[in-house]
């Protein structure tokens, strides 16, 4: 599982991290194994308390990158998914000073034209 974490606007949300970090933009990444059973918990640091988006990514071929094909991808908000990347506003987080719990359900491709929770 790989959560990143991006400033809160469209131009930046899912950019490449090199170029957020070479602008000095907010840019933070947490990689842990899956566990065989149970839920995930995922903690990661933010620079500082405020609004950014994320995106977190279950990369079953290992192979570091999203593949549409085989690959789940989740949101906060869970917002409903297609085929391009959701609005930054859509996925939009305020985090406070403490820990800032958050529900992101998986979402994995069924068939040709749908995204969604593994059994639905």
């Amino acid at each position: 599982m790989r959560l990143e974490v991006y400033p809160p606007d469209n131009d930046d949300f899912l950019e490449d991290d090199n170029v957020l970090l070479n602008e000095g933009k907010t840019f933070r990444r947490a990689d842990m194994v899956v566990p065989q059973k149970g839920p995930v918990t995922i903690c990661i640091r933010i620079p500082a308390p405020g609004t950014y988006t994320l995106s977190l990514l279950h990369d079953r071929d290992s192979n570091r990158k999203f593949g549409l094909s085989i690959d789940g991808i989740g949101f906060p908000n869970n917002p409903r998914l297609r085929f391009s990347k959701p609005a930054a506003a859509a996925v939009r987080v305020t985090a406070s000073a403490g820990i800032t719990p958050l529900t992101i359900r998986m979402n994995y491709r069924h068939g040709l034209l749908s995204f969604g929770p593994i059994g639905n």
